[in-house]
């Protein structure tokens, strides 16, 4: 099951809406077939493994793990779970069960009508660590939610700039805290800032340093504010507009009216769901990120800290979160959070 989930980790950012999913197939103790989901759309990693074997004869003496339930439904794939019961595989391990209403336990169903031996629960936290936009998604209604900021050693963000010095970003980290940056971009579905980030940045929120797909463009612009030099409503890519304001939809640039009101992130949240989009990242200042934190809407946040001061400025946001882990990027590190939900 671990070298399963090595293989599932292979498809992220190009399998969504679907689940990362890794399989290996072992006889006799020995690995003769694995695969992954490699991109939305093309075959499932039990199809991929099944392909790999070189003798298939074999199967109807193997074991297959895989990380995920097999699907039990049609939809750009036929259903796994019946591969596996065609292929006279006698045994199935399986790490986490799928919360799709269309799978849910369906797949398990077929599997066991079928005279397959069934274990679950296999390295099951793992698993759902791996897909936990996946799982939120469908467990919450809503995308799963990583807050992004970076701030200096001595906890500032941004210094106090005047218009005078609008258009580019204040940089607080290094290179090499910018490429892991633009990776974490390509692995999310949608990207949020602020007016404030939008007007004081001028941001691209594109993937340049990395080799990946862009996420989902989007900004808050509640009074039609940004002007149209504003890199977020150059057309180059899919970018929402969130406003209070009658404004025109145009290729690659769409304008959505809601209220700005108290109830708006969940409304974001919604529009994402119907739309599909299993993860976000807030990369806007420190009023949003702190609208975020204050209804509890955040999953995960990533903290980079640049080994610069500024001495004043715009603080941080403050937080009493448990450190999950800590990665050294030359002179900066990258601190990640996981929300605590017990």
């Amino acid at each position: 099951m671990g070298r399963a989930i090595e293989l599932a980790r292979l498809g992220m950012g190009q399998v969504a809406p679907n689940p990362m999913v890794g399989c290996v197939i072992v006889h006799k103790g020995l690995i003769i077939g694995e695969g992954y989901h490699r991109k939305y759309g093309e075959a499932h990693a039990e199809v991929n493994a099944i392909r790999s074997v070189k003798n298939p004869g074999l199967l109807s003496e193997s074991t297959i793990y895989v990380t995920l339930e097999p699907c039990s439904h049609f939809g750009k794939t036929p259903p796994c779970a019946d591969l596996v019961v065609e292929m006279k595989i006698p045994r199935i391990v399986i790490g986490s069960i799928d919360p799709n209403v269309k799978v849910a336990g369906k797949g398990l169903e077929k599997l066991r009508k079928a005279g397959i031996a069934v274990q679950t629960g296999v390295m099951e936290e793992e698993c759902n660590r791996m897909n936990r936009r996946f799982l939120t998604f469908h467990h919450k209604s809503r995308p799963y939610i990583i807050l992004k900021w970076a701030q200096t050693e001595d906890g500032f963000i941004d210094r106090a700039r005047g218009e005078a010095e609008f258009g580019q970003p204040t940089w607080i980290t290094n290179d090499l805290s910018r490429i892991a940056v633009h990776k974490m971009r390509s692995d999310e579905a949608a990207i949020l800032v602020g007016t404030n980030t939008a007007l004081k940045d001028n941001p691209s929120l594109t993937v340049r340093e990395w080799s990946g797909n862009h996420p989902l463009r989007m900004v808050l612009d509640r009074r039609g504010t940004l002007p149209v030099t504003s890199a977020l409503l150059d057309q180059s890519t899919r970018t929402l507009v969130f406003t209070e304001v009658e404004r025109e939809s145009k290729p690659n640039l769409e304008y959505v009216k809601i209220e700005f009101n108290r109830g708006m992130l969940n409304r974001i949240n919604s529009i994402l769901h119907e739309r599909g989009i299993q993860s976000l990242l807030v990369e806007g200042g420190k009023s949003l990120l702190e609208s975020y934190m204050a209804e509890g809407l955040w999953d995960e946040a990533r903290v980079y800290i640049g080994n610069t001061r500024f001495g004043s400025g715009i603080k941080a946001p403050e937080t009493d979160w448990i450190l999950d882990r800590e990665e050294v990027l030359d002179d900066s590190l990258m601190r990640i959070y996981y929300k605590n939900e017990k």
